[in-house]
């Protein structure tokens, strides 16, 4: 049975999804989760893009132990010299190194002939491995390009000195068994192919990445590449859990397995979905709400008799444990710290005994605490851990249906100023929209504003995400309280000390 290498991109290609941007600290919360996770491979980032990215990326090898991290870098020496000053760090630092191959992005994109790409890609494959050993080399728009170019240009960057062959379906052209053809053709007739790792990266912007990916298994790829949740460019990347679950259900099918540890796949997707704001589809493979409920009376009635009548994996398997343990406001530290270890979260002392405090206070509202409670404590004092500017002192609302809907916001300043402005607007939130604005003196623009409840019940959290722009720049906020307009002001702040930082 063969072993299947886990390359996940999640901090590379899934924050290039739009509305999935992610700051340094997310970006550590998120590796030391794939980490646990244990997949083989996490690639961190594009180094060379900007300062922020290049930090992120030396953040993250830095913080990883066990795992390989990668960083993405365009077929150009300074691309290179980037990546590695940042990836220098790790354990098992690997560099990235890519250039497009297809006829049409070599004349229109790279405005170079065939033998050009021929010689950069070589030439810059020999210059990253003076780095260090381990350099994957992808093609890009695989599917899409002459088979004889590719074996020619595979050739050449594994005697330069490349350790992994990435074949990517960058626009999710390909079919199924077209993909699988092309493995097949290159592992037959390129020299050298069978000394090194052979990779995939498949898009889903037909629907078929996962399906490409495990028919490129078929074929004799070793290497997947994927995110958590399937984010990514356009249509997204092949997902994960999808191509986890595959592997684990179908052994039998596949003849192949992988590392991952399955039970810390949901608690991976619910990580990401709180950094980014962006949910799953309630209908989504493996992770989605109802990817374990049964509504239908003859599915309800199977399912009494024997669960492998309509389920083909277990909640369990991905991490869906229930919850025996009831915490509330008489639950201890000890209690308390054991939950959060058991949903996958490494917490600092220090964070920590804030995070317990922050339990407690929502106790004493609540009559029991949920595992989704607990998540959005963590996601609300850890993960969003930016640098308060801005910070909520008081807010009065006055609001009905016979009046204009009043709000008066007091903030204070990182200078220690207190400053309170009065507004209204069409309702009480988006009243306290405009007096922060007329505090901060920007013009914002409000792009996106969604309202979850945390848990069922009347002393539900809310948990509130909103985007905003101001002078072409983007930020996200989020927000948490059993007050949803408490929640909205927060998540508002929250965005703006973002877009400042980012400023």
């Amino acid at each position: 049975m063969g072993n299947i290498k886990i390359f996940d991109t999640t901090l590379r290609d899934g924050e290039q999804s739009p509305g999935c941007s992610m700051n340094i600290k997310e970006k550590i919360e998120m590796a030391r989760h794939l980490e646990l996770l244990k997949v083989d491979i996490i690639e961190a980032g594009f180094a060379a893009a900007s300062q922020g990215d290049f930090n992120a990326v030396k953040s993250v090898a830095k913080e990883i132990n066990s795992t390989c991290v990668a960083s993405l870098s365009r077929a150009l020496t300074k691309d290179i010299d980037s990546s590695w000053e940042a990836v220098k760090y790790a354990k098992y630092p690997r560099i990235h190194v890519f250039i497009a191959t297809s006829d049409i992005h070599m004349e229109y994109k790279l405005e170079k002939k065939p033998a050009e790409v021929l010689e950069q890609a070589t030439e810059m494959v020999r210059y990253a491995k003076k780095y260090c050993e381990d350099i994957e080399f992808s093609a890009e728009d695989a599917s899409r390009s002459d088979p004889k170019f590719l074996c020619r240009v595979f050739e050449r960057v594994i005697k330069a000195g490349a350790t992994v062959i990435n074949i990517p379906d960058t626009v999710g052209y390909s079919a199924p068994e077209e993909f699988a053809a092309l493995i097949r053709y290159l592992r037959e007739n390129v020299g050298g192919m069978d000394k090194v790792d052979v990779s995939v990266h498949c898009h889903d912007d037909l629907g078929l990445a996962v399906a490409n990916s495990l028919a490129a298994v078929k074929a004799g790829a070793n290497q997947i590449e994927c995110t958590i949740n399937g984010i990514g460019e356009r249509a997204g990347n092949a997902a994960l859990e999808e191509l986890v679950m595959n592997l684990k259900t179908r052994r039998d099918y596949y003849d192949a397995d992988c590392n991952v540890d399955t039970k810390q796949i949901y608690k991976g997707s619910r990580l990401l979905t709180g950094i980014t704001g962006v949910k799953v589809q309630p209908n989504k493979s493996i992770v989605g709400e109802n990817a374990f409920a049964h509504e239908s009376g003859i599915h309800q009635h199977g399912m009494l008799a024997n669960k492998k009548t309509y389920e083909i994996m277990t909640p369990e398997s991905i991490g869906l444990n229930e919850n025996k343990m009831v915490l509330g406001k008489h639950s201890g530290r000890h209690a308390f710290n054991e939950r959060v270890r058991d949903l996958g979260f490494n917490i600092e002392i220090d964070k920590s005994d804030e995070l317990f405090k922050q339990f407690k206070a929502l106790a004493d509202k609540k009559k029991t605490m949920s595992d989704r409670d607990i998540e959005a404590l963590i996601r609300d004092t850890i993960i969003k851990d930016t640098p308060e500017l801005y910070k909520l002192e008081s807010y009065v609302i006055n609001t009905g249906n016979t009046i204009t809907p009043t709000s008066s916001i007091s903030l204070v300043g990182s200078n220690g100023e207190r400053v309170e402005k009065v507004a209204i607007g069409f309702g009480p939130v988006d009243a306290s929209f405009n007096a922060i604005n007329e505090i901060v003196g920007l013009p914002i623009q409000l792009d996106e504003y969604s309202i979850d409840a945390v848990t069922e019940g009347r002393d539900a959290q809310g948990e509130v995400s909103v985007k905003i722009k101001s002078d072409g720049k983007a930020a996200k906020g989020y927000g948490l309280s059993t007050d949803v307009i408490e929640a909205s002001i927060k998540a508002y702040i929250n965005a703006i000390d973002n877009l400042l930082i980012a400023i």
